[in-house]
């Protein structure tokens, strides 16, 4: 029994550092975004996301046409992080330029160089339209 809780405590504990160090990715993005500094910002991309976009200069053009409230953020609030063994996704409360609050949930996966950005979704938020 007792290594069992044992086991139990040291996968908590390893859950709740991969939820820090993923929001230290996601925080050290956002922060190079509010800086205009696209090549820091790609370099918390996943390899896919790297080999989609090519460089920073069309990876930042990507965020700053489809995802203005990540370009120019706000006030961040981290919500639900979900690890399912391949990967987490955290939900995160961001508010725009404008004030105005949005709901994303961001993909992680885990490289050799640790945490990186797989993806962002913009979710629908739960109080607004059908």
């Amino acid at each position: 029994m007792k290594g069992l809780l044992t086991g139990l405590m040291l996968l908590a504990g390893a859950a709740q550092a991969d939820e820090a160090a993923i929001r230290g990715v996601i925080d050290g993005q956002l922060e190079a975004f509010r800086s205009d500094d696209v090549a820091t910002a790609f370099t918390f991309a996943a390899p896919g996301i790297r080999d989609i976009f090519r460089n920073p200069q069309v990876f930042g053009r990507m965020v700053r046409e489809g995802y203005p409230m990540v370009w120019r953020n706000g006030r961040i609030q981290y919500l639900e992080a979900t690890g399912d063994g391949s990967g987490w996704r955290q939900e995160v409360l961001i508010t725009d330029a404008a004030g105005r609050l949005h709901t994303l949930a961001y993909t992680m996966v885990e490289t050799p160089d640790g945490w990186k950005i797989a993806g962002v979704e913009i979710l629908r938020d739960p109080g607004v339209g059908v």
